[in-house]
C-alpha cells in the first residue's frame, strides 16, 4: 500500500504530463521539468549570469569569518552544503543518470547546474535573510520553511503561528531525507557486498551504529564534517585526475560520445532523447539540490554581515558539487570499454568500471568512498532536518531525537530494500520541496535581486 502510494505520487512529481516531439522521438515533460528549467533560465536572466560574471566573489565570499563560537563561518555552511551535495547524489546519482540515461544525462546535469546556481544563490539569501536564533544547538536555523511563513504573513497581512504551505515544505524535506537515508545504505551494503563478499544485512548494522554515535551527539556534526568532507572530496578529485591522464587518448571520444547521445542522435537507452534529458535533470537535481530548498538549511545556520555573500558561496557549491565532482564519477565510468558496462546498474556499474581502472584495489577504494561519502550525507541531511523539525514542532530535544532515531531506522531498512524503491521516495520528497519551493521563490526573488543590487553597488565605492 505504501509503496503504491509512493509510486503514484513519484508519477505525478515525475512521470509525463505531456511529450513533445523532438528530432524523431519524443520528450516526456514532468512538473518538476516544467518548474526547474524556466526557474533556472528566469533567475539566470534576473542576476545577469551571476555564475560567470560574480565567480570570483564566490571565492572571495569562503574568507568570511564568524564572530561568535556558536555560529557557522561561510566556508562551514560550504562544507555542510557540500556533504550533501558531493556526496550520494556524486556516485549514486551520476551512476543512475549514466544506467537509465546514457552518457548524454551527463550534459543536462551540466546545464542544469549552470542554470541551478542562480537558484541556489536565491534561496540562499531568502534563507539568510529569515533566519532565526537557534536556541538548542547555539548560532542560527533558518530555510524555506521560515522564508515561507514570512511570505504568507506579508501576503495575509495576519500573524500565524505556523502556515500550511510551509508546513507541508517542512514535511516534505523530513520525508525527502528519510528516502536519502535509504538510498546510502542500499548504496553501501551493494558495493560492500561486490568488495568484500559482505552480507547486505551486516554491512547495514554496522552503518547504522557508527551512524548513531555520531547525530546523537549534541555538537559531532560540524565538527566531524570539518574534516571528512575536505579529504573525501580532494582524494576523489586526485585519484579522477590519474585515471583520466591513464586514458588520456580516450578523452575525446568520451566527450564526443556525452555531446552525441545529449541530443539523443545515438540511441543508446529506450526512450531516447526524452531518457536522456529527463534523468539528466532528475539526477542532477538530486545532486545539487538546487531549487529543492535543502541546502538553504545550512545557509541560514551562517553568521554574515550580508545575505549575498551566503548566496554566492552556494551557488559556488552548486558548481563544485556537478561540474567538477560528478563529472569525475562520470568520467570514471565513460572511460571504460562500453561492452564491459553495458546492461549494468547501481553500484555494479561504477565498481566494475573502477576494477578495469585499477584491479581489485579499485572496487575496495569505490567500497570505501561510498562510506565516507554515506556518512557525510547522512550527516548534513539529519543537520538540515533540524530546521524542519524546530519549526513542525518547536525547539525541543525530544523531538529533534525522535527524528534522528526514524532516520536511522530507515537507514537500516534502505539496506535490505530494491535500488528502484529507494530511490523513489527520495525522489516524492525532493519533488514536493521543490513543489512549494519554487512557487514562493518567484514572488519573493525580488528581495534577493534587491540585495544583490545593493551588494554590487557598495562593490562601486
Amino acid at each position: 500500500m505504501i509503496i503504491k502510494l509512493i509510486e503514484t505520487v513519484y508519477a505525478f512529481l515525475w512521470g509525463d504530463l505531456f511529450t513533445i516531439p523532438v528530432m524523431g522521438s519524443s520528450v516526456g515533460i514532468s512538473l518538476m521539468l516544467l518548474l526547474l528549467i524556466p526557474a533556472g533560465v528566469y533567475f539566470t536572466i534576473r542576476t545577469k549570469l551571476l555564475p560567470v560574471r560574480l565567480f570570483s566573489d564566490m571565492m572571495k565570499a569562503l574568507k568570511e569569518k564568524k564572530e561568535t563560537p556558536d555560529s557557522l563561518s561561510s566556508l562551514q555552511t560550504l562544507i555542510i552544503s557540500t556533504a550533501t551535495r558531493v556526496g550520494m547524489g556524486n556516485l549514486v546519482g551520476v551512476v543512475a543518470a549514466v544506467s537509465l540515461g546514457g552518457a548524454g544525462a551527463i550534459f543536462w546535469m551540466w546545464i542544469t547546474a549552470l542554470l541551478g546556481a542562480s537558484t541556489a544563490f536565491v534561496e540562499a539569501v531568502l534563507a539568510q535573510k529569515y533566519k532565526k536564533p537557534d536556541p538548542l544547538y547555539g548560532g542560527y536555523h533558518g530555510g524555506p520553511a521560515y522564508y515561507i511563513h514570512h511570505f504568507v504573513e506579508a501576503k495575509t497581512g495576519r500573524t500565524v503561528k505556523r502556515s500550511l504551505i510551509a508546513s507541508l515544505f517542512a514535511i516534505s524535506g523530513l520525508i525527502c531525507w528519510c528516502g536519502i537515508s535509504q538510498v546510502i545504505s542500499n548504496s553501501v551494503s551493494s558495493a560492500f557486498a561486490n568488495a568484500f563478499q559482505i552480507p547486505p544485512i551486516t554491512t547495514t548494522v554496522i552503518l547504522v551504529i557508527i551512524s548513531a554515535v555520531i547525530v546523537l551527539r549534541k555538537n559531532a556534526t560540524v565538527k566531524v564534517l570539518d574534516i571528512v568532507v575536505p579529504v573525501m572530496a580532494v582524494g576523489f578529485f586526485l585519484l579522477t585526475l590519474f585515471i583520466i591522464l591513464m586514458n588520456l587518448p580516450k578523452l575525446p571520444a568520451v566527450f564526443d560520445r556525452i555531446f552525441t547521445e545529449a541530443f539523443g542522435l545515438r540511441q543508446a537507452v529506450s526512450g531516447g532523447f526524452g531518457a536522456v534529458l529527463l534523468n539528466g535533470v532528475k539526477r542532477g537535481l538530486f545532486s545539487n539540490e538546487a531549487g529543492s530548498g535543502s541546502a538553504p538549511c545550512a545557509a541560514a545556520a551562517a553568521q554574515s554581515k550580508d545575505p549575498v555573500r551566503i548566496g554566492l558561496t552556494q551557488a559556488l557549491g552548486v558548481l563544485i558539487d556537478t561540474i567538477v565532482i560528478c563529472s569525475c564519477t562520470a568520467m570514471i565510468m565513460l572511460l571504460a570499454p562500453e561492452e564491459l558496462t553495458n546492461g549494468l546498474t547501481g553500484m555494479d556499474l561504477l565498481q566494475t568500471a573502477m576494477q578495469y581502472h585499477l584491479g581489485n584495489a579499485g572496487v575496495i577504494f569505490i567500497a570505501v568512498t561510498l562510506a565516507l561519502f554515506s556518512f557525510s550525507t547522512f550527516i548534513g541531511i539529519l543537520f538540515y532536518a533540524r530546521s524542519n523539525v524546530a519549526y513542525l514542532f518547536g525547539n525541543r530535544w525530544c523531538y529533534q531525537t525522535a527524528y534522528k532515531v526514524l532516520a536511522l531506522i530507515m537507514l537500516f531498512i534502505g539496506g535490505l530494500q530494491q535500488y528502484t524503491v529507494v530511490w523513489d521516495l527520495g525522489d516524492v520528497g525532493i519533488g514536493l520541496m521543490t513543489l512549494f519551493n519554487i512557487a514562493v521563490l518567484y514572488p519573493m526573488s525580488k528581495e534577493a535581486l534587491e540585495l544583490l543590487r545593493q551588494y554590487e553597488e557598495k562593490k562601486k565605492m
